[in-house]
Formats: C-alpha cells, structure tokens, sequence
C-alpha cells in the first residue's frame, strides 16, 4: 500500500503515529485499558503483532506487551531522538509502533510500549471472519 493509500485508510492520527513516528499523548489511546481476549494487528498493514495475553497494565498511559505474538513481524531498530538512546519498535511493514524497554515483567523483563494508535484489535471470537482463524487456538484454553 502506497503513502496516499495509507492517507485514506488511517486516521491523520494514526497517520502520524504510524507513517512520521509520532506518539499519542499517553492515557488517551482507546487500547491502554482494553481487557477483552484477542490478537493486536498492525493498523497499517495487518500483521499480527501481540496477543491480549502478553498484555499488562504497565501505568505508563500506553499498551504495554511482554513480546510480540510473532517475532518476525516486529522490527528493532536503534532511536538516538530527542536526546535518548531508545529502541523503536517498527511493524515488518515499516510503521512506527512505539518503543522497547528492559523494565517489564516476566518472564521476558521487557516492555514493549505501543501506540494504541498503531494497532487494531481484533477479539478472539472475530479472528476466523476477519481472515486470522489460525489463532484462534491461541485462545481456547
């Protein structure tokens, strides 16, 4: 999908979020206090990022995940901005998504602190319809 397309799928916030590495203000994303079972996907290009159950309130005012639901779709990459020396997280479709920290709980110790912005949700009961039915048995314990 090129950049015009993206315009007119997301949101100028999303947008911003995802295409010019912005960041939402935090306690505001309509994901900081979701509690429903399900999968996150990228907003911009679908892919499956974390499961609800990697998931925790870090008190941060962002969605906080332990790792990513499938490692090969989430992109580290070294952030020297605004005078910090960060890891980004990108999607492996190059959208921002947030930042990666070493002070989350276990068993990984890591936060991965996202973008409600970035991300789409999709509950558990949905995931066969919206065309991510393999995992679904994510869920069924």
């Amino acid at each position: 999908m090129n950049e015009e397309e993206l315009k007119k799928k997301l949101t100028p916030e999303q947008y911003h979020v995802l295409r010019e590495r912005g960041t939402e203000a935090p306690f505001t994303g309509k994901y900081v206090h979701e509690t429903k079972k399900g999968m996150y996907t990228c907003a911009a290009c679908g892919n499956q990022l974390f499961s609800s159950d990697t998931k925790f309130d870090s008190g941060t005012g962002w969605p906080s995940f332990t790792q990513p639901l499938t490692k090969e779709n989430i992109l580290e990459k070294k952030d020297q901005s605004y005078g910090m020396s960060r890891v980004e997280v990108k999607s492996r479709g190059g959208s921002h998504l947030g930042h990666l920290f070493p002070d989350g709980p276990g068993p990984t110790g890591m936060r991965y602190c996202i973008n409600s912005a970035s991300l789409r949700f999709i509950p558990k009961e949905d995931l066969e319809k919206e065309g991510y039915g393999e995992f679904k048995k994510l869920f069924e314990k």
